[in-house]
């Protein structure tokens, strides 16, 4: 018997509560068990045979090009396909074959270049540098390094060249990361559309012009976009070429590192979209056929090319692979001090069919047997669990559409490990609703079970719109809304139209809603806040290369004759407000009304009352709501002010006292004037602040 037991595959230790808490899962135990032990037995490989994750996930210090203290260079490369490796550059005159990597085990090579006289590196830094790989049919290929940190693209150029980065003095971060913060209120970002300029704005812009305007607009997180290297910019990061490369189209790598920084130093959290599920095709100056095989680093034929996106898939399978992605994760962290990541294409990593062609009803079915890509997930699992144990205070974030089960639960439970998923369907709906129905059709327990619909103790990111929405294609919010009225209509001096009213006030209440009930964290995307104008389109050949639409027009909340200020002021107040009373990190919100003819929503969270009139034309006087606490309430919030491009319908000096009045199943009810179009929060003012 006792040998039988000792050939169990390991259990998670905490699955048993996962099963309590949804017991619809139970009949999916094995699979959780197979995916722990998957997990459990490549850490376990890992401990035995690299000297633990720790020392595995630091290899960004031994591969690549890395300098030794006394100058000396330290060069190692995994090209299994190879039949020899050699190192040139600016530093030998561009000799392809003075320098050749000696073969090791496992298809690594190294070489080592001893310090020059007086110890001056044989390498300088700036230097250009690219691997000579001698492929199988003898044919060499020059590559960049994997492992590269910086490459740069000159004007004349095509292909990006890689440059040596070691500079004698590195930036020194002065400021400590920010505690792991309990409400997350996000600000997606891409750096080099952060400019109302036509150009590629940089890491310098957005340290000095748009992190001071995030902190001001009450957002306590960056999320951003598009840093690791790409070549192909309107691929808006998403074709990433060198993965360990901070695009260099904003500037240096310690200009970077000064802008986390400085975020830090305004108790910002920096996040990094990472994006590992899959890779740029492009080969000269990419990841692909690295070492002259289609198989270094990606599955081998159709398997490893996504269909969509017509890029390479990795194999989390392979042990050079785990240790590049892990190492990467680290890298970023450790060397930039990112404060967590944003994991992209979560959906695309999870299934062996990538969602393509596939929809998700949320049949349990779907999430479990053989379309599963068990190795992705277990490489998800691992990273998540080595960053929660050698950096407990960063944030993991995961980008799936699909709504897997316990994705964000830890790995001990046979989770995921994730922090926090995004609320995909919530943007859907918003635009759904938009675009088929009427105001008067607005169906209020939709809206409702849209917002709330969520896996129990799993936390989300809601949104009411992201980059997806501005892109060129698509339209935001605002523009749904107002469309062309907001080339003519937004000035203050021209009548305030329908169109226009009806825009900045739905815009409001969109946001508050979502914000208020549709999660544990809130995600906007810059320049949507003040309902920024047009779509987003990087320069292409469609469009003539043309800049006009690849930048953020931040100038128009400043010009107090536009009406973009109003919206630009209300999202302020919203997160300044969340600030103080911290709803994200409370208990979901109790919903007491959801009225369909009235088109009113009324819930509580944090102690709050937040109550909607969707209505187009309705007011209502006298309004019952239910209440949970007795007490005298004020308004602390009301779309409906002035400053907020409001109609200034609601006396803010008016005190709200409830009565012993049982109401849609709460205790207690007061009656309020909700006029249309309104949202407005209300504060118990007998309980002490």
């Amino acid at each position: 018997m006792a040998a039988a037991a000792s050939t169990q595959p390991p259990q998670p230790p905490k699955l048993p509560q996962l099963l309590e808490r949804d017991p619809y899962l139970a009949p999916f135990e094995t699979d959780f068990q197979r995916r722990y032990s998957l997990f459990y037995n490549r850490l376990k490989n890992i401990e035995e045979n690299e000297g633990g994750l720790d020392k595995f996930s630091k290899s960004y210090k031994t591969f690549g090009v890395n300098q030794f203290v006394d100058g000396g260079i330290y060069c190692k490369e995994w090209a299994p396909g190879a039949e020899a490796v050699f190192l040139t550059g600016d530093f030998n005159g561009w000799n392809p074959f003075s320098h050749p990597y000696k073969k090791m085990e496992y298809g690594k090579w190294e070489l080592f270049i001893p310090p020059g006289q007086d110890g001056y590196p044989p390498v300088p830094h700036g230097s250009k540098l690219k691997v000579v790989i001698r492929a199988q049919n003898g044919e060499l290929l020059y590559r960049i390094s994997p492992w590269a940190r910086y490459v740069v693209r000159d004007e004349d150029k095509v292909n990006y060249d890689w440059v040596h980065w070691n500079p004698p003095q590195s930036y020194i971060h002065k400021h400590p990361s920010p505690k792991r913060l309990k409400s997350l209120r996000i600000y997606e970002s891409h750096v080099g559309i952060a400019s109302p300029e036509g150009k590629v704005a940089s890491y310098k812009n957005f340290t000095y012009n748009v992190l001071p305007r995030i902190k001001d607009l009450g957002y306590n997180c960056v999320q951003l976009m598009a840093i690791m290297e790409h070549a192909y910019y309107a691929s808006f990061g998403y074709q990433v070429t060198s993965f360990f490369a901070a695009s260099s189209r904003y500037g240096t790598p310690d200009d970077l590192k000064e802008m986390i920084d400085v975020a830090h130093s305004m108790g910002i959290t920096v996040l990094l979209d990472v994006v590992h599920s899959h890779a740029s095709k492009n080969s000269e100056d990419g990841l692909n056929k690295f070492d002259g095989t289609d198989s270094c680093f990606f599955h081998s034929g159709p398997k490893g090319t996504h269909q969509l996106w017509d890029s390479r898939l990795f194999d989390y399978a392979n042990w050079e692979v785990l240790r590049f992605l892990l190492s990467n994760l680290r890298m970023w962290i450790e060397d930039y001090r990112f404060d967590g990541f944003r994991f992209d294409g979560v959906t695309s990593m999870l299934y062996h069919h990538h969602g393509i062609g596939t929809g998700f009803s949320g049949n349990y079915n779907e999430y479990f047997g053989l379309h599963v890509d068990e190795d992705a997930l277990c490489y998800l699992m691992l990273a998540n669990h080595m960053i929660n144990f050698l950096h407990p205070e960063c944030i993991t974030i995961a980008e799936d559409v699909s709504g897997m089960p316990a994705l964000c639960r830890p790995v001990a439970e046979g989770g995921g490990g994730f922090d926090y998923r995004l609320a995909m369907a919530i943007p859907d709906k918003w635009i759904q609703i938009i675009k088929e129905l009427k105001d008067e059709d607005w169906n209020m327990g939709n809206i409702v079970h849209t917002l709330t619909n969520r896996r129990y103790e799993e936390k989300y990111i809601a949104y009411a719109e992201s980059h997806d929405q501005a892109l060129v294609g698509d339209k935001t919010l605002a523009f749904r809304l107002m469309d062309a009225e907001m080339y003519t209509n937004m000035s203050v001096l021209s009548p305030l139209t329908p169109v226009i009213d009806r825009g900045i006030q739905l815009h409001k209440m969109i946001r508050l809603i979502t914000h208020a009930l549709g999660g544990e964290s809130y995600l906007n995307f810059m320049g949507n806040e003040f309902g920024h104008p047009e779509w987003l389109d990087f320069p292409r050949k469609g469009n003539n290369e043309s800049y006009h639409y690849a930048r953020r027009q931040f100038n128009l909340t400043e010009d107090h004759l536009l009406r973009y200020r109003f919206l630009n002021t209300f999202d302020r107040d919203m997160n300044k407000l969340e600030e103080r009373f911290g709803w994200l990190a409370s208990p979901p919100a109790f919903v007491s009304e959801k009225h369909e003819s009235n088109k009113v929503i009324a819930f509580e969270r944090a102690g709050l009352i937040f109550i909607f009139n969707f209505h187009p034309y309705q007011s209502y006087v006298d309004y019952r709501v239910g209440i949970e606490t007795p007490g005298k309430y004020k308004i602390l919030l009301d779309s409906d002010a002035a400053e907020y491009g409001g109609h200034q319908r609601l006396d803010h000096s008016t005190e709200y006292f409830s009565e012993e009045y049982p109401h849609n199943y709460r205790p207690n009810s007061l009656m309020v004037y909700i006029p249309s179009r309104v949202a407005i929060v209300l504060q118990n003012m007998d309980i002490p602040k």
